[in-house]
């Protein structure tokens, strides 16, 4: 494992062509600027997608990107703080980071998603790429999540989704602790009308709280042990992705 990920930010020009030509495999991680509840920051989305790929690019050596702060995040919009863009943007703003990296040599992106809203923008940016760019992009939203989350967490979820429970918060304080005030941490599993996902009902119209869960039961540990399982798996995703480029 290499001491410092290689942060594009942070590099020269003459640093980013070195690093392409050693490996030239590059990870863009996804994110939301939303509401998380009262105990969690709005950035929650960017700060796990970013801090899990920080880990996987130390493991890798591959070029870590500026994350992306916005994503689909139309169900919280009317709560201060919400920075939504429409989801067809989102898949172009892939497209473009895609273009630009393979310019100057990028084989292999990454997409790292914190966020679940952007899979479906993720999934069709990377298949209409595979028609336009010589270039292999992967995409990848906690691996194996449904098993993990089995694994290493004793709430269940509202109906399959993942929201300022038990698994953010755990995750959150195994990467950004001191923005966790766990004080403030609730359960709440609202109730789901006969009309949820058939209609615009949303998100911000069922939750007093903003959590979809028990985030009271969130730990450092499961948090650390869980984002290790990710890890693993992304990591093998990753080189076998590369080997196939």
């Amino acid at each position: 494992m290499r001491d410092m990920a290689k942060e594009l930010l942070k590099m020269t020009r003459d640093e980013v062509a070195e690093a392409v030509a050693d490996f030239p495999v590059a990870i863009l991680p996804l994110g939301a600027t939303e509401q998380h509840g009262h105990h969690l920051p709005l950035g929650v989305d960017v700060y796990l997608a970013e801090g899990i790929s920080r880990k996987l690019a130390q493991r890798t050596g591959a070029l870590l990107l500026p994350s992306l702060p916005f994503g689909y995040s139309w169900v919280w919009r009317d709560i201060p703080g919400t920075v939504s863009l429409e989801q067809h943007r989102v898949e172009g703003v892939i497209k473009d980071v895609a273009k630009s990296v393979q310019r100057y040599g990028i084989q292999l992106l990454v997409l790292v998603n914190g966020h679940d809203a952007n899979n479906a923008s993720m999934k069709y940016a990377v298949r209409e790429l595979q028609d336009e760019l010589d270039l292999t992009v992967i995409h990848l939203f906690y691996p194996n999540l449904d098993n993990v989350m089995k694994t290493h967490c004793e709430s269940p979820t509202w109906h399959g989704m993942v929201h300022a429970c038990e698994f953010e918060t755990s995750l959150m304080l195994a990467l950004c602790p001191e923005m966790v005030d766990m004080k403030k941490a609730v359960r709440e599993y609202p109730k789901k009308p006969l009309l949820y996902g058939k209609s615009t009902i949303s998100l911000g119209d069922l939750s007093k709280s903003g959590v979809y869960g028990d985030a009271t039961l969130a730990t450092k540990y499961k948090g650390e042990a869980m984002i290790t399982e990710f890890l693993n798996t992304m990591e093998a995703c990753l080189l076998q992705a590369y080997k196939s480029s």
